[in-house]
């Protein structure tokens, strides 16, 4: 009797178990808004006479395959290699010792009101590090937050705030999972986040003064707190910038404000699709982490051209690859998880996308997304401790199920 009871037990539980395996993953219908490999490469082909390079090297981006946005980002603006000899790097590392960017950037700001951070659109570890610094900075009094990439005017995401994550129609550039999750710490620190681009289509100075003046109004409302603002490339500069009528953004709103902004650039020393087209001080010094330089008189090292500079450079290291990804994604309390995909039912290539569990998929921005060309390749993302809804496609079929991460 004892033995029919555990093979009757037993036939129940394997029943179970394969009603539990055929609902793990469900087919879904999912919109997918980021483009394959194949596709880019498709674009590229067409546009062979007049390639926009910056435009595949954006799209890449968009997916954290950040070999390929640094290879197209280069092939548009074709850095040139310079053979540097010993003794220049010796000199350079006479002149200059290292520092942790972000201890040195926590202690400035604490003495200042405005810090302002650029990026390089192409370069997701820019928006890591940022991340990085929250929620310091708001122990420091940082409250508000100022991203340029957020829709404005009557299209922004007005809901934003309120829901707590980014949309796709949240802006362009954070269609990217490491500028989401930029936003969504921000909010979960207690940031009150703001979009200031302009609202028209003017460039050059117009633009510089919407900028300023959408970012002013806010700081006379808010007059004890401070703001942090998360610019692109040559917004953050100081001095004269004649390719913005006379004054970037970070000028204006010193001149509107009286406020001297604490300027940090990620921009112009940044990393390169191979190691011969570094800058000297990458090539020279083996960084470890986010740093800054410091000289003989503890001033750090800023950049400066002709009449115009940023305070203080952060040079990032290379790029390193855990799992076929880039090794800065598993920083902010991020796990290298890996996903099961050899039971997926799919033609391959496939992306494979994570959101956060009770997120629209069809309309937030995922937490990390992969592609997978072969059902054999690695297929890890960096996922904080939590529940999260995976989201397979193929761009025909689409599939889910849910992944735990403790």
């Amino acid at each position: 009797m004892a033995n029919k009871t555990i093979y009757f037990v037993t036939i129940i539980l394997f029943f179970i178990s394969c009603k539990s395996i055929r609902n793990e993953k469900k087919d879904i219908a999912f919109n997918n808004k980021y483009k394959f490999k194949a596709e880019i490469e498709s674009e590229s082909k067409k546009d062979a006479l007049e390639p926009d390079f910056q435009s595949y090297a954006t799209e890449y981006s968009f997916k954290t395959d950040h070999k390929n946005a640094l290879k197209y980002w280069d092939l548009e603006f074709t850095p040139k290699i310079i053979g540097y000899n010993q003794f220049q790097f010796d000199s350079i590392k006479n002149l200059y010792e290292t520092a942790k960017a972000k201890d040195y950037i926590l202690n400035q700001s604490k003495e200042n009101k405005i810090v302002i951070i650029n990026e390089s659109h192409h370069n997701a570890s820019h928006r890591v590090f940022t991340e990085s610094l929250l929620k310091e900075l708001f122990n420091n009094g940082y409250k508000n937050l100022f991203l340029e990439a957020l829709t404005n005017g009557d299209k922004k995401d007005s809901l934003l705030n309120s829901r707590k994550y980014p949309i796709q129609n949240s802006g362009y550039y954070t269609k990217n999972p490491q500028f989401g999750n930029l936003i969504r710490t921000a909010k979960e620190i207690g940031y009150t986040i703001y979009p200031y681009e302009t609202t028209g289509n003017e460039g050059g100075a117009k633009r510089e003064i919407d900028q300023a003046n959408n970012i002013y109004k806010i700081i006379k409302e808010k007059p004890s707190e401070k703001n942090l603002i998360h610019c692109g490339s040559g917004h953050a500069i100081e001095g004269n910038v004649s390719f913005f009528g006379g004054l970037s953004l970070a000028g204006r709103l010193h001149k509107l404000t009286g406020i001297n902004p604490l300027t940090i650039d990620q921009v112009f020393y940044s990393e390169k699709s191979t190691f011969d087209y570094s800058n000297i001080f990458v090539q020279s010094f083996d960084f470890k982490h986010p740093s800054i330089l410091l000289d003989k008189n503890s001033n750090p090292f800023a950049y400066k051209n002709n009449d115009r500079w940023i305070d203080i450079v952060v040079f990032h290291p290379l790029t390193k690859y855990i799992s076929n990804r880039p090794n800065w994604l598993f920083e902010n309390g991020n796990n290298n998880v890996a996903i099961n995909i050899s039971n997926l039912n799919l033609d391959f290539p496939i992306m494979i996308f994570a959101y956060n569990k009770g997120e629209n998929l069809n309309a937030s921005i995922p937490i990390d997304v992969i592609e997978i060309e072969y059902k054999t390749d690695y297929c890890n993302l960096a996922l904080k401790n939590g529940t999260y809804e995976i989201v397979a496609t193929n761009g025909t079929m689409s599939v889910k199920f849910e992944q735990k991460v403790k």
